[in-house]
């Protein structure tokens, strides 16, 4: 019996031995197994990165070739420390302090040990390579930016850190990701996939061929090339428009919500975060805290939206029925309620309808009908959501979902934001700052274009978006699934009309472009900043939107010119020269252009560093701009023209 026990235990223990050798070879013997070998050197193969192009087939952005050596520190073997470090044009120190990081990120990994070599210094290394074991070279590309545009807009690419690489195990120590723009925005279809190739090594740890003959090697996948909807040059005269000056310019096709231009001023080469000295020149522009070259403030930019946002107080007040088109309002000057007066330039006893208001710009106006709209359904605190949510159907307040990489949601206030401030009693008084786009009302450059395509869609907009075609691939459909706001499309005409007014007869009249039926509103906007503690009022910022043509709208577009003065002296010129450069393809107002590129408002900006006191300047004085710049900014745009 004892016998037959042995044996049984025996043959149970060896069937045991037997299952488990069977699952370790055949269900867990896969390629997974193959990344953790040490037996087995794994070589990606990196792919081409697809190319970029503008909406009309010019190239953008295309690749160079570079190389990085890498190292895998346990098969490193004695060498001339001397002689490598001349060939890498490094210093021992340096030498020493890569390669026990390499050491400790591990001794059996490959490591970048010196990224990005110059196609001179790979020619020089290559030949020489056999001399240093545990070192190579790794053939991969980089980006050349094939135009100074667009910086903010395409964005560059740069070295994954930790944090990634253990977030997404497909990225390795020393790869290349987006890091801004459409390089992050659109990651995954411009990297393309890596091949990979395993090679058996022997005990010695030297390289003995392929692993398995290839079997388990893969080639790599090619990026895919995108098409953007930017029009470059459209984006490079925005930019060259914009030189001296900070602020966004957003322009959209309405019937698309294709973006057709987005500016952020002040801007940059792209080419400068491109090869080894990315690190130090981002470091560079991260550190610039005043002029803050890598903040896009065409999506990032939060400002109170000043006078475009009463076209939004006049839509929504037609739809809830509190005014007529042809009612006529008393202006005094201004609004005055309590002991605050909000002053207006309509002269003291004029009465405007809606078209006037809008023309005029009139405060007393929209203050009015701000006011009916919340006290309509006898509680302001119910009056403000339904303000807010009319508003938001607009797109403001929100994120807009689209395909940028950064933006900012903006504030558009309803009764739960005011919770904390007036959590009793709650009147229309209280925000009538909101009726002329102060107060707590704050957007982003492009919701503020985005408002005005719904404007000229007369109550629908597409997403805005930066991506045109990728091949082989359609296009999300939130991007062509047109979004309607919440005002009926016979309540936008008579808003139109008073816009279209604004350049007959109104607040910009002296940028009218022949030729073109433009609809605009400008704005100026209060500016306030905190200096040692102070709360100081600067210089007014510019802004303008408007689209065009009238009927037949191909550009919706929005400019915001930080320190600008009043919305037609800065942001107004731009707006006018930007609509005309893309349907004519030209420009006619060479006075207005001549007048944008002569003029800086940098010393506007230095105001809060200077250390000497100031006061608010309406636009009596302004720095004007060395006819040798003058001279070198005409040369970009003959170039454009070219």
């Amino acid at each position: 019996m004892r016998q037959l026990l042995l044996f049984i235990s025996i043959i149970f223990v060896g069937l045991l031995f037997i299952a488990r050798l069977f699952y370790l070879q055949v269900y867990q013997g896969n390629t997974n197994n193959l990344y953790e070998d040490n037996a087995i050197r794994k070589v990606y193969d990196y792919p081409k990165r697809g190319f970029v192009y503008d909406r009309n087939g010019k190239l953008l952005v295309s690749n160079q070739p570079s190389y990085d050596v890498m190292v895998i520190p346990n098969e490193v073997k004695p060498l001339d420390t001397l002689e490598f470090c001349s060939l890498l044009k490094i210093t021992k120190d340096q030498f020493k302090n890569t390669y026990e990081k390499a050491w400790r990120y591990s001794p059996r990994l490959p490591y970048v040990f010196l990224p990005q070599l110059s196609k001179e210094d790979y020619a020089i290394l290559q030949e020489k390579m056999r001399k240093f074991e545990g070192f190579y070279i790794q053939k991969r590309s980089l980006r050349n930016y094939e135009t100074t545009i667009g910086a903010n807009v395409i964005g560059d690419i740069g070295e994954v850190n930790q944090r990634i690489i253990n977030n997404n195990p497909y990225y390795k120590m020393g790869d290349l990701i987006g890091m801004q723009g459409i390089e992050a925005s659109y990651e995954k279809t411009l990297r393309g996939v890596k091949g990979i190739k395993f090679i058996q090594k022997d005990r010695f740890n030297r390289d003995i061929g392929p692993y398995k003959d290839g079997k388990f090697d893969t080639l790599p996948e090619s990026g895919k090339d995108i098409k953007t909807t930017i029009d470059a040059t459209l984006q490079a005269y925005g930019e060259v428009l914009m030189q001296n000056k900070r602020g966004g310019i957003i322009a959209i096709e309405p019937a698309t919500g294709e973006i057709l231009s987005m500016v952020s001023a002040p801007t940059y080469n792209p080419n400068l975060l491109v090869g080894r000295d990315r690190s130090k020149n981002f470091t560079k522009l991260f550190r610039d805290t005043i002029a803050k070259p890598l903040f896009n403030r065409s999506l990032q930019g939060v400002y109170e939206p000043g006078s475009p946002f009463k076209l939004m107080n006049a839509l929504v007040a037609l739809q809830e029925g509190v005014i007529s088109t042809e009612e006529r309002i008393t202006c005094y000057t201004g609004y005055r309620y309590g002991n605050r007066f909000m002053k207006c330039h309509c002269r003291s006893g004029k009465q405007n309808n809606m078209i006037d208001g809008i023309q005029e710009s009139c405060n007393a106006y929209f203050a009015t009908i701000y006011r009916r709209i919340l006290d309509k359904p006898g509680d302001a605190s119910v009056g403000i959501d339904i303000w807010s949510n009319h508003v938001k159907s607009f797109g403001l307040g929100n994120f807009l979902n689209n395909d940028l990489y950064v933006g900012q949601k903006g504030r558009i206030p309803d009764r739960e934001y005011y919770r904390g401030i007036y959590p009793n009693t709650f009147y229309s008084t209280y925000t009538i700052s909101n009726s002329i786009g102060q107060g707590e009302v704050a957007t982003t450059p492009i919701q503020l274009a985005n408002m005005v395509a719904a404007i000229a869609n007369r109550g629908f907009y597409y997403t805005p978006h930066i991506i045109k075609e990728i091949k082989g691939e359609t296009i999300d459909p939130n991007f062509t699934t047109p979004k309607y706001t919440s005002i009926d499309k016979r309540h936008f005409e008579p808003v139109v009309e008073g816009m279209h007014n604004v350049y007959k007869n109104g607040t910009a009249k002296y940028v009218q472009v022949p030729e073109i039926e433009i609809c605009g509103k400008t704005g100026t906007v209060e500016n306030f900043v905190r200096i040692d503690g102070v709360r100081t009022q600067l210089t007014d910022h510019s802004i303008f939107v408007a689209f065009a043509p009238k009927d037949d709208p191909k550009i919706a577009i929005a400019v915001f010119v930080e320190n600008g003065y009043f919305g037609s002296r800065f942001a107004g010129k731009i707006a006018s020269l930007m609509i005309e450069k893309y349907i004519k393809g030209e420009t006619t107002r060479k006075d207005l252009e001549n007048w944008i590129l002569s003029h800086s408002l940098e010393n506007e900006y230095a105001k809060p560093y200077s250390g000497e006191p100031f006061k608010i300047n309406r636009g009596t004085t302004l720095q004007v701009i060395s006819q040798e710049e003058v001279n070198e900014l005409k040369k970009q745009l003959a170039k454009l023209d070219k």
